[in-house]
C-alpha cells in the first residue's frame, strides 16, 4: 500500500471502531491529523489483541511482533501492515520516542490474563501507560516545543479517559472473566470479585463503582485546573477527555445497571460537546 493509503486505512479503522477518538481528531490541524490517526490506530490494534486471539500465548506472540516492528527488527512485515507502516512513518517524521509505545504494549499484557488488580495505584499506572501515553505523543506531534509543559495534563486526562472507558466496558470485561475494579475498592465495600464476574448488581457494587467514578473525576479536576497553562496549539490532542463527564453522568442515572446498561452518547451530542469544548479551549 502507498503511504497515503496506509494513513487512510488508519482513519477508516478509527471511524469504524473508535468513534470518539476519530471525532476528536477532526479538530486537529489537517496536516497533522493522519499522524494522530496512526497513533490511535496502533493503540486500537494493541487493545483488541485479546479479542482476536484464542489464548494468551498467541496474544504475547502478537505483541512481540509489534515490538519487533517498532524496533526495526521486522522491516518487511512492518511495511506490509498499514498501521505499523503509518506509525513508523509518524515516528520518523516527528522524531517521536519508541519507549512509550513499548511501555504501552507491556501494560496491555494485563489484558491477556484475568489476574486481579490489587491496588488503585496499579490501575492508574495501567491507565497512564495505555492512554496518557497517546495524549503525550499527540501533543508532541501538534507542538513539539510545548509538549513537555503538558506532561502532567496528559497524565491526568489520560487516566480519567481510561477509567471512564473501563467503567463503560465493565459488562464485556466481566463476561470474559476480567475485572479492572481494584481489589482494595471492592473489598472496602465488603465484596469479592465473584460478585462482579457473576454480574450481581447491588447497592454495594454501585458504591464501589461510584468510588472509581470519583477517582476519574479527581483526575479530570486536576486536568482542568492545569489546562490554562497549556498552549492552545496542544489542546486538540486532549479533546477526548471532554467526553468523560457526560459518560460518567450517564452511569448515575436512575436504573443504571453496570452489568447490562450500554453507556453511549448519540453522535450528534458527541460532536456538539467536542465542538463546544474546542471553541472554549481555543
Amino acid at each position: 500500500m502507498s503511504r497515503i493509503a496506509n494513513y487512510a486505512y488508519c482513519e477508516d479503522l478509527l471511524r469504524r471502531d473508535d468513534r470518539d477518538r476519530w471525532l476528536s481528531s477532526l479538530f486537529v490541524p489537517q496536516a497533522m491529523r493522519p499522524h494522530v490517526h496512526a497513533l490511535y490506530a496502533f493503540s486500537l490494534e494493541i487493545a483488541r489483541v485479546r479479542e482476536v486471539t484464542s489464548e494468551p500465548l498467541l496474544g504475547e506472540i502478537r505483541f512481540q511482533w509489534w515490538r519487533d516492528a517498532i524496533n526495526g527488527q521486522d522491516q518487511t512485515g512492518a511495511a506490509a501492515n498499514p498501521v505499523s507502516a503509518a506509525l513508523l512513518d509518524t515516528l520518523t517524521c516527528f522524531g517521536l520516542p519508541k519507549a512509550p509505545l513499548l511501555e504501552l504494549i507491556e501494560a496491555r499484557l494485563q489484558d491477556l490474563y484475568n489476574e486481579p488488580i490489587e491496588r488503585t495505584i496499579a490501575l492508574e499506572t495501567y491507565a497512564e501507560a495505555t492512554t496518557a501515553t497517546l495524549f503525550r505523543l499527540a501533543m508532541q506531534i501538534l507542538e513539539p516545543q510545548e509538549a513537555v509543559a503538558g506532561l502532567s495534563l496528559a497524565r491526568h486526562a489520560g487516566i480519567a479517559y481510561s477509567l471512564t472507558g473501563l467503567l463503560r466496558a465493565l459488562p464485556w470485561h466481566c463476561a470474559r472473566g476480567q475485572l479492572f475494579v481494584p481489589a482494595e475498592i471492592f473489598r472496602k465495600a465488603g465484596l469479592d470479585a465473584r460478585v462482579f464476574l457473576e454480574g450481581r448488581n447491588a447497592p454495594t457494587v454501585q458504591g464501589a463503582l461510584a468510588e472509581l467514578r470519583a477517582l476519574a473525576r479527581t483526575h479530570l479536576e486536576t486536568f482542568h485546573s492545569l489546562l490554562p497553562g497549556l498552549s492552545p496549539r496542544c489542546r486538540p490532542a486532549l479533546l477526548p477527555a471532554c467526553l468523560c463527564e457526560p459518560y460518567l453522568r450517564q452511569m448515575e442515572k436512575s436504573g443504571y445497571d453496570p452489568f447490562k446498561s450500554v453507556i453511549e452518547l448519540a453522535q450528534w451530542r458527541r460532536q456538539w460537546i467536542l465542538w463546544r469544548t474546542a471553541r472554549r479551549w481555543g
